[in-house]
């Protein structure tokens, strides 16, 4: 059988004027000797004779083209069954990666239940050791749920634990959050109270943080595990932590100061964006009826008859602003925002 040629790269078969020349040549005479042009050989269309080192025979255009497309068609497969095997491999890996990856896990923890989200804070809760920062929004809170957390939250602070806890202004009225506060703060805990708190979060030592789930599946909650985002719910704590007034209960007081001035600032600053009663109730932990009442008060206070009105009112006399007068209070009366001289419980 006559040995095929090497396999030619594509862009060296190309015949030039000589090896056409010669080409027609060999096949006038039958064979052609000496030397060829090198595109001939290249190409297939001259091939030397057995024994006859400087003597070629012309072979068919069409026969050298499919001797060098097996070739060629040769080199495809291999390279395809090569690309197939790379595939199969790397397929592997990328299962092999996912794998650990979950394993790793997103550290994102979707919990759904009451009874499964309430397990999953109490080992949390429990386990700490250093710090537990609390964002409650929402105004006061269940007596139920205080009955619950307050022999948990006194054994982590007799344990070292320190505890900083958010809530909303509303709760300085509300009896049972109040006599929950009262306790925690005589062992050392510090909780201060914010007209707005950006949302429910607990975050414990640092390590793991649980906010709310969707708003469409309210018993639903997310357990969070990544530093980044741990770090930016932290950070959020402390800005509203420092705009945040602190709730001092003394032993002849057992109310704290109701920041009514504050409260009101934040209802009426939120009438002049355009909320409705219930939406301001929502945000700041209160009824909408505390709500109407404020705005009624202030509104009976200027002598306003509509909420646009009310609303020029309040910007002509720039009664908004940080340091301006009690929102409708009686002349002479202290401010009911301004913190009386007693001790502080915060630690």
């Amino acid at each position: 059988m006559a040995q095929e040629p090497d396999i030619t790269p594509l862009t060296e078969v190309r015949l030039c004027e000589e090896g056409l020349r010669r080409y027609r040549e060999a096949l006038e005479a039958g064979t052609v000797s000496g030397d060829v042009p090198g595109c001939l050989i290249r190409s297939g269309l001259l091939r030397p004779l057995p024994g006859g080192r400087t003597v070629y025979v012309p072979v068919p255009p069409s026969i050298a083209e499919s001797q060098l497309a097996r070739h060629i068609e040769r080199d495809i497969e291999e390279r395809r069954k090569t690309l197939e095997v790379l595939h199969s491999s790397f397929l592997a890996a990328e299962a092999v990666y996912r794998k650990v990856q979950r394993r790793a896990e997103l550290p994102i923890e979707p919990l759904s239940g009451e009874e499964v989200i309430g397990e999953a804070l109490r080992k949390a809760v429990g386990s700490c050791e250093e710090e537990l920062l609390t964002a409650q929004p929402g105004g006061g809170r269940p007596p139920a749920l205080l009955a619950e957390a307050l022999p948990r939250d006194l054994a982590l602070l007799r344990k070292g634990v320190r505890q900083r806890t958010l809530y909303q202004h509303s709760v300085r009225s509300h009896a049972p959050t109040l006599a929950y506060i009262e306790q925690v703060l005589a062992e050392g805990a510090q909780v201060r109270t914010v007209d707005e708190i950006f949302e429910r979060v607990i975050i414990c030592d640092r390590s793991v943080a649980f906010i709310p789930g969707t708003a469409e599946r309210k018993s639903t909650a997310l357990a969070l595990r990544d530093p980044g985002v741990i770090e930016f719910l932290a950070k959020m704590f402390d800005h509203a932590w420092e705009r945040a007034e602190p709730v001092a209960i003394s032993i002849d007081r057992h109310r704290p100061d109701l920041l009514t001035s504050s409260v009101r600032r934040t209802v009426l600053r939120m009438v002049v964006t355009g909320h409705t009663d219930e939406s301001i109730a929502s945000r700041l932990g209160m009824s909408a009826r505390t709500v109407s009442t404020h705005i009624r008060k202030v509104s009976e206070a200027l002598g306003s008859r509509s909420r646009a009105e009310l609303g020029y009112l309040l910007s002509q006399r720039r009664l908004l602003e940080q340091g301006s007068a009690p929102l409708g209070e009686a002349p002479g009366s202290p401010a009911p925002g301004r913190r009386q001289p007693t001790k502080e419980s915060c630690g």
